[in-house]
C-alpha cells in the first residue's frame, strides 16, 4: 500500500504555485534587473504574473510545514508595522530589515510610517489601522475597509517600496474576509512568512471585533523564484509534509493594541528541517 502523505492546505498551495512558476514562468535572464546577490552579481528570476491563492482560515491556519517559519519573529514584524506603526528597526526584534535601514535605524516613509499617518473622515481623524478597527465595530458591512502603504508622493523617501502593500477587509455575515495585495514576492524567502503574518492579523482583527475568520485571499502581481533558489525549491517541494498546526490566541485579549507576540502562538507545529539560502537585495 502506498504511504499516505499528510499535507496542509498551505503546503498544497505552495507546492502547486512553485511547480507552475518553474514549469511555465517567464525568465528575465536576458534582461537588466535591479536585484543582486551579496557578491554583486545580478539576481535573475523566473516568475508568474497574477498569482491568486485562497486560504480558508476557518478550516486551518495556513503555514507551510516543508520548512520551519519563525512564527514569533513573523508576528513581531506584523505587530511592528500594524500595531507599533514603526519604521525603525530598533523597534523590531530581528535583523530582517537591516539591509534597508539608515544609520539611525529608519527605513524611511515606508510600512509602519504610513500606518500612523492621520487622515480626516466625517467621524474625525483616524490612521489606517484605527479606521479599520472602527469600521469593523461600527460599520462592519462597509465595502470601504481598505489600507494602502503604497503612497506615491512618499516613495522617494522609502528605503524599499512596500511589497505587501494593501489589505481589503470585508465582512460576510459574521465572518471576516480579507484580500492581501502584494506587488512582488520572493517566493522562497517570503511566501510562507507573509501568508502566516496576514492570516494571524485577520485572526486578531476578528477576535477584537467579535467576528469569526473567513477567507484570506493573497494576490501576488509578480511571484518569482530567484535563479539560485530554483534547485532549492525543487528539492524542498519533494520533502515530507505535516498537518497544519493550531493557532492559539490569548482569549483574554480584547483590544488589538494589547496583543504581544506571546499572545499569538502555534500549537503542534511540525515541520521539516531548516533550509539555508541566499537572499537577493
Amino acid at each position: 500500500m502506498d504511504k499516505i502523505t499528510v499535507m496542509s492546505e498551505a503546503d498544497k498551495i505552495f507546492i502547486k504555485m512553485c511547480k507552475n512558476i518553474i514549469e511555465n514562468g517567464f525568465s528575465d535572464e536576458k534582461y537588466n534587473v535591479r536585484t543582486k546577490w551579496q557578491d554583486g552579481t545580478k539576481a535573475h528570476t523566473i516568475k508568474s504574473f497574477g498569482v491568486i491563492n485562497r486560504y480558508d482560515l476557518a478550516k486551518e491556519f495556513p503555514i507551510i510545514t516543508l520548512r520551519p517559519i519563525n512564527f514569533e519573529k513573523a508576528m513581531d514584524e506584523i505587530l511592528w508595522i500594524w500595531q507599533k506603526k514603526s519604521n525603525n528597526i530598533r523597534d523590531l526584534n530581528s535583523r530582517i530589515w537591516n539591509n534597508w535601514a539608515d544609520e539611525n535605524g529608519s527605513i524611511g516613509k515606508a510600512y509602519g510610517y504610513q500606518m500612523k499617518v492621520l487622515h480626516k473622515y466625517k467621524e474625525g481623524f483616524f490612521d489606517q489601522v484605527d479606521r479599520i478597527l472602527f469600521d469593523l465595530k461600527n460599520n462592519p458591512h462597509s465595502r470601504r475597509m481598505i489600507t494602502n502603504m503604497y503612497v506615491h508622493k512618499d516613495l522617494f523617501e522609502m528605503k524599499l517600496y512596500p511589497c505587501a502593500y494593501s489589505m481589503t477587509f470585508n465582512v460576510a455575515g459574521n465572518s471576516l474576509n480579507a484580500i492581501l495585495n502584494q506587488r512582488s514576492q520572493d517566493v522562497l524567502t517570503a511566501n510562507g512568512w507573509n501568508v502566516c503574518q496576514y492570516a494571524a492579523l485577520v485572526h486578531m482583527f476578528a477576535k477584537v471585533s467579535n467576528l469569526k475568520v473567513g477567507e484570506l485571499i493573497h494576490v501576488i502581481a509578480d511571484a518569482h523564484i530567484y535563479d539560485k533558489h530554483v534547485p532549492l525549491i525543487k528539492e524542498l517541494i519533494e520533502k515530507k509534509t505535516f498537518p497544519a498546526p493550531n493557532l492559539f490566541i490569548n482569549p483574554e485579549i480584547n483590544k488589538f493594541y494589547d496583543f504581544k507576540t506571546s499572545d499569538i502562538k502555534l500549537e503542534n507545529y511540525l515541520h521539516g528541517k531548516q533550509l539555508n539560502f541566499p537572499v537577493a537585495i
